[in-house]
C-alpha cells in the first residue's frame, strides 16, 4: 500500500476538505460523506456554512435530508475558516473560474484558494483541482503558489486535477455515477488521487497528466459549444427559409448512425459551456495559434439574445405595438430546464436587451423567485411575479426562455396575447398556436 493510501485509512475515517459549496462542491461533498469520509467544507460566503450546518440546502438538486444526515452523523462540518483543512487528507478545490471582462481567464479564486492551502498544507497532503480551466494551469499557476509552503509538489505532496462534470438536473447520472478523470503531477500523485475520489465516485479513469484532464474537460465543453452553435446557425437560415428547424433534426435523428442532436436556443449559460471555450482560445494564442473554428462558434451562440430580440419585435409588430411601452414577461430564468441555476443564463441578457429598448420586462421562474440586485450579469433588480390568468393577460408578449416541465404550455398560450417561444415548448399546443411565435 502506498504511503498516501496508508495515511488516508490508517487514522480512522478519512478526512476530505472541499474549497467551494457551490453547484460542483456541495454534491461532491455529500458524496464524500455518504461514501465513510469525514469531510471539512469552507466557502467564504458565510450564509453557505450558516445555512449547512442548519441542515438546509440552498441547491434544489440537493434535498434538505440529504444534508441534515450528513451534519447529523458529524461527517460533514462546514466553515469560512480554512485553518481546518490543516487535518485533511486530501483538499479539493471547487471555485469558480470565471471571464474578465475581455474575455481573458480570471484565475484569482483558484489563486487565492491555492494561498489558503498552502498556508496549512502539510507533508503527504493531496490538493486537487476540480475547476475548468485552460492545459497548464495546475502546473504552472497552481504548483508555485503551493510551493510557496516551502515543500516541493510530487515529492512533499500531491497534486492533481481532476475536473467537475457536474449536470444538475440530469435524471440518469448524479455526481456518484459520473466517470471521474484524474491527472496527477506524477504517478504517484495520480494514484493518490485516485484513490480519494473512490470514497465518492463509482468509476475513477487515470489519465496521464494534469494537461490531459485539463485538456479532456474544455474539449467536452468545446464540442457541445461548437455544436449548438452549428445548430443555431441552422436555425438562423431554416427561419429565413420559412423551414421548421425541430422538424429538420427529429428528421434528421432518424438516422441510426453518424448524426448526433443538438438543439437550438436563445443562447448559451450555464458556468462552464458559454465560458471553458474562449480559457482555450486564449491559451492558443501563447502558441500563435488562432482558434477561428471555436471562435465563431462563441460569437454566434453570443448572438442568440439579440435574434430573440427581433423576434419578439416582429410579434410585437404583428399586433401594431413597439417594443417600446411594452409590457414583456420572461418565462423561465434558469440556463436550462428544472434547475435553480440562472448562472450566464441568456434569458438576463435578453432581458436587457429589451429594456434598453424601452420594455418593462418581468420574469416567472418557479425554481428561481428572487434574484439579488447588481449581480455579476445585471445591475438591474430583476422583478419575479407569479402566474396567474390576470398575471399572464396584463403582458403584451410572454417569451419562452427555459421550458421547465412544470409549465402548462396549453394554459400559457390560452391566457397569452403573445408568445415568442425559443424551446419549441409550444409544440404540442393544440389552440391559440396562430399566437406563438418561434424564435
Amino acid at each position: 500500500m502506498s504511503p498516501f493510501r496508508e495515511r488516508m485509512t490508517g487514522r480512522g475515517e478519512p478526512v476530505v476538505g472541499v474549497i467551494g459549496l457551490g453547484y460542483v462542491g456541495l454534491p461532491l461533498a455529500m458524496e464524500f460523506a455518504y461514501g465513510g469520509c469525514r469531510v471539512l467544507g469552507v466557502d467564504i460566503d458565510p450564509e453557505k456554512p450558516r445555512l449547512l450546518e442548519l441542515g438546509r440546502s440552498y441547491l434544489k438538486h440537493i434535498p434538505d435530508d440529504r444534508v441534515r444526515g450528513a451534519v447529523e452523523t458529524g461527517l460533514f462540518t462546514t466553515t469560512t475558516d480554512f485553518g481546518v483543512l490543516s487535518g485533511a487528507d486530501a483538499i479539493i478545490i471547487a471555485v469558480p473560474t470565471p471571464l474578465g471582462h475581455h474575455r481573458q481567464p480570471d484565475l484569482s479564486y483558484v489563486l487565492n484558494s491555492c494561498r489558503e492551502a498552502a498556508a496549512v498544507l502539510s507533508r503527504g497532503q493531496i490538493v486537487i483541482l476540480e475547476s475548468t480551466t485552460y492545459p497548464g494551469t495546475t502546473r504552472d499557476e497552481m504548483v508555485p503558489v503551493l510551493e510557496t509552503s516551502g515543500m516541493k509538489a510530487g515529492r512533499d505532496f500531491h497534486v492533481a486535477f481532476s475536473p467537475e462534470r457536474e449536470d444538475p438536473g440530469n435524471p440518469t447520472y448524479n455526481t456518484r455515477t459520473i466517470p471521474k478523470l484524474v491527472g496527477g503531477l506524477t504517478p504517484e500523485c495520480t494514484d493518490a488521487a485516485g484513490f480519494v475520489y473512490s470514497f465518492a465516485i463509482d468509476t475513477v479513469i487515470p489519465v496521464s497528466s494534469p494537461e490531459v484532464a485539463e485538456m479532456a474537460k474544455i474539449t467536452e465543453n468545446t464540442y457541445r459549444a461548437v455544436n449548438i452553435a452549428l445548430v443555431n446557425e441552422l436555425k438562423l437560415l431554416a427561419h429565413r427559409m420559412g423551414i421548421d428547424i425541430w422538424e429538420v433534426i427529429r428528421a434528421a435523428s432518424s438516422k441510426p448512425f453518424g448524426f448526433t442532436p443538438f438543439y437550438p436556443g436563445p443562447g448559451l449559460g450555464g458556468h462552464c459551456i458559454p465560458i471553458d471555450p474562449f480559457y482555450l482560445t486564449w491559451k492558443a494564442r501563447q502558441y500563435e495559434m488562432p482558434t477561428r473554428f471555436i471562435e465563431l462558434a462563441g460569437e454566434i451562440n453570443t448572438s442568440m439574445p439579440d435574434f430573440v430580440v427581433e423576434r419578439v419585435a416582429d410579434a410585437l409588430n404583428s399586433h401594431r405595438k413597439p417594443v417600446n411601452g411594452s409590457r414583456i414577461l420572461i418565462l423561465g430564468m434558469a440556463y436550462k430546464p428544472d434547475i435553480d441555476d440562472y448562472r450566464e443564463t441568456p434569458a438576463l441578457k435578453v432581458m436587457e436587451k429589451l429594456i434598453s429598448g424601452g420594455a418593462s420586462v418581468d420574469y416567472n421562474d418557479p425554481y428561481i423567485p428572487h434574484i439579488p440586485a447588481s449581480t455579476r450579469q445585471t445591475r438591474r433588480q430583476p422583478v419575479g411575479v407569479e402566474l396567474s390568468c390576470e398575471t399572464l393577460a396584463g403582458y403584451d408578449c410572454a417569451v419562452v426562455i427555459t421550458d421547465h416541465s412544470c409549465y402548462d404550455w396549453q394554459w400559457i398560450v390560452d391566457n397569452s396575447r403573445l408568445v415568442v417561444d425559443t424551446r419549441n415548448a409550444c409544440a404540442a399546443v393544440a389552440r391559440g398556436i396562430e399566437r406563438v411565435f418561434k424564435a
